[in-house]
C-alpha cells in the first residue's frame, strides 16, 4: 500500500514535514550575514547545495515561516547587504549550530549565543565561523522569491569569491578528505546524520565505457547471491579476464573450493558467488570476475 499526499489537500506544515523527511540527508549552509548597521547574524539552512562550478554558485533558501509568513533575518540581510559566508557544519559544532537556529530578536549576535568565534573575512563584510573547517565567502548575485505565502522559499544565489579550508581536513594530496571533514546533514524532524559513521565509497565510473550489466553472463546476472550493487561493480569493467587468467586463478586460488564441492554444482556455484561478493566488497573486482567465470571453465 502507498500513501498518497496531494499538496493542495494538506496543511503547509504537514507538507513541509513530509518533504523534509523524504528528501534527505541535506547538507547544511551555516550562513553568516550582516545588516546595514554592521550587526552579524548566523543561522543554518538545509535547503542548500552547490549548483555550478563555472561560475561557482551555491544556493540556499531562508524560506518564509509557515506559521505566520514572516521572513528571517538572513533573508532581510542579503536583500540589503548582498554578501554572505557559507560555513560547513561538522560534528564538532553541530550542537552550537543547532543553538544558533533559535529565533533571537534582530540584532542579537548568534556567534556569541552559540559560543562560536567570528573571524574577519577577506572579501566580504560578514564574518566567517572560525570553528567551521570550510568557510566560503560569497557575493549574492540574486534573491529569487518563490511566493508570497508562508512556507515559500527564497533562493539566495551566491557566487563564490574565496574558499578557506582548514588544512587538518586535507589528505596527502591537498584534497578534502571526506572522513576527516566529518560533516553532518539534516534528516526529517529532529534527526541528523553523521557522514563519517555511515560513509562508504562509490568509485566514479571509468572514463572509458564499462561493459554494462546487460553484457554480464546470464547465470551471473540472475545470481541469488549477488546484489544490484554487485552487478553494477562488475559491469563497470572495460573487458573480462581472458580464459588463461581465469584457469590459472582457478588452479591457484580456488582449487580447495572445487575439491570440497566436487559433484555438487549448485553448492559450488553458490560458494563461488559468495566468495566473489566478498571480493567485490574488498574492491578486488578483477579477482571477483575470475572467481565467477571459473564455474564454467
Amino acid at each position: 500500500m502507498m500513501k498518497t499526499i496531494l499538496p493542495s489537500e494538506v496543511s503547509v506544515g504537514q507538507l513541509h514535514q513530509t518533504l523534509l523527511g523524504a528528501v534527505a540527508p541535506r547538507p547544511i549552509a551555516f550562513a553568516s550575514t550582516i545588516d546595514e548597521e554592521g550587526r552579524p547574524n548566523l543561522s543554518p539552512f538545509s535547503f542548500f547545495n552547490v549548483f555550478s562550478a563555472n561560475p561557482p554558485i551555491l544556493i540556499f533558501s531562508p524560506a518564509r515561516r509557515g506559521r505566520d509568513n514572516t521572513t528571517k533575518h538572513t533573508y532581510e540581510n542579503v536583500k540589503r547587504v548582498k554578501e554572505c559566508v557559507i560555513n560547513v557544519v561538522n560534528y564538532d559544532i553541530v550542537q552550537q549550530m543547532s543553538l544558533s537556529s533559535v529565533e533571537y530578536p534582530a540584532g542579537v549576535n548568534e556567534f556569541a549565543k552559540a559560543g562560536l568565534t567570528a573571524l574577519a573575512s577577506d572579501h566580504v563584510k560578514p564574518f566567517r565561523v572560525k570553528e567551521s573547517p570550510v568557510q566560503i565567502e560569497c557575493k549574492v548575485n540574486e534573491v529569487i522569491e518563490l511566493g508570497p505565502n508562508g512556507g515559500a522559499g527564497n533562493l539566495v544565489i551566491c557566487e563564490v569569491l574565496a574558499i578557506h579550508i582548514d588544512e587538518s581536513v586535507l589528505d596527502e594530496n591537498g584534497k578534502i578528505d571526506a572522513y576527516k571533514l566529518d560533516l553532518v546533514a539534516r534528516m526529517g524532524g529532529d534527526w541528523y546524520t553523521r557522514a563519517r559513521n555511515g560513509m562508504f565509497e562509490v568509485p566514479k565510473p571509468n572514463e572509458k565505457l564499462g561493459i554494462g550489466v546487460d553484457l554480464i553472463p546470464a547465470d551471473i546476472r540472475s545470481s541469488k547471491v549477488l546484489t544490484g550493487n554487485d552487478l553494477g561493480m562488475l559491469g563497470n569493467v572495460q573487458q573480462l579476464p581472458d580464459e588463461t587468467s581465469v584457469n590459472e586463478y582457478k588452479l591457484t586460488e580456488l582449487a580447495d573450493l572445487f575439491i570440497e564441492h566436487e559433484g555438487n554444482a549448485t553448492e559450488l556455484e553458490h560458494q563461488l558467488h559468495m566468495r566473489a561478493q566478498q571480493l567485490l566488497q574488498e574492491k578486488n573486482i578483477q579477482e571477483a570476475w575470475m572467481t565467477l567465470l571459473s564455474f564454467n571453465n
